[in-house]
């Protein structure tokens, strides 16, 4: 545990969710092999989709619409649609066909379960604090049973822009009727979630389990942690 400035009384706690709760790189990864096989499958016209193919029709979506790198549900969708129409299918079957895909894929990056670690840790940090969550992702958090740990979930997207930006995190101050500098921020990404944070004018727990280097930082996070369980000694 590593202090990098004095932390300042807060009113709540706020936590990012992918990578920091739980280990979200090899559930993506999984997903993202799982969706291009299912679309392999159930649309003969995307019989020979790969993911690299997959890849390069998404970052032709973002250059093209550079806002929707703020809804990742959107972005997939409309990636999704891109790729229906370019390899064959209607567009009016696509645009139905790409919203059943990315039910599918969240069905995919939501099948996990969070470890009891965290949970167990929310619970008794919501014995002193308000515990909401502000995320960049769209995982399904009734299926992954965390829908009932917060007092609200942020997403980006629906008028929301993603974190680093602001908006999640004045959002957040306005719903609790208090400053953005009430708010104590936890999270696993140097520039979304410490940088984001403390830009914004909230205090940020930089969660760091393997020990990476703040070579990437823009701004220093408040504190940084290697453990979760290391927040108890900050009430």
């Amino acid at each position: 545990m590593k202090y990098y400035r004095a932390i300042k009384p807060f009113k709540a706690i706020s936590f990012d969710l992918d990578d920091t709760l739980y280990d979200n790189h090899h559930i993506i990864k999984k997903a993202n092999q799982s969706i291009i096989e299912h679309l392999n499958q159930t649309y003969p016209e995307l019989a020979e989709l790969t993911e690299k193919q997959w890849s390069l029709y998404k970052d032709i979506e973002v250059a093209e619409f550079p806002e929707i790198k703020h809804d990742v549900s959107l972005w997939r969708t409309q990636t999704l649609t891109r790729i229906m129409i370019i390899y064959g299918i209607p567009e009016f079957k696509a645009i139905k066909y790409a919203q059943r895909a990315f039910s599918e894929f969240l069905k995919l990056r939501s099948d996990f379960v969070v470890p009891e670690a965290s949970l167990t840790l929310l619970d008794k940090l919501a014995q002193t604090y308000p515990i909401i969550a502000i995320t960049n992702g769209n995982v399904d958090e009734f299926k992954i049973q965390l829908d009932d740990k917060f007092k609200f979930i942020l997403k980006a997207g629906n008028g929301f822009k993603s974190k680093p930006e602001g908006d999640l995190f004045i959002e957040a101050a306005r719903r609790l009727n208090i400053e953005v500098s009430d708010i104590l921020h936890v999270g696993d990404h140097l520039i979304s979630d410490v940088y984001g944070a403390q830009n914004n004018g909230a205090q940020a727990v930089w969660f760091n389990p393997n020990k990476q280097s703040l070579s990437g930082a823009m701004l220093l996070p408040t504190v940084e942690i290697s453990r979760l369980d290391q927040l108890y000694k900050l009430l």
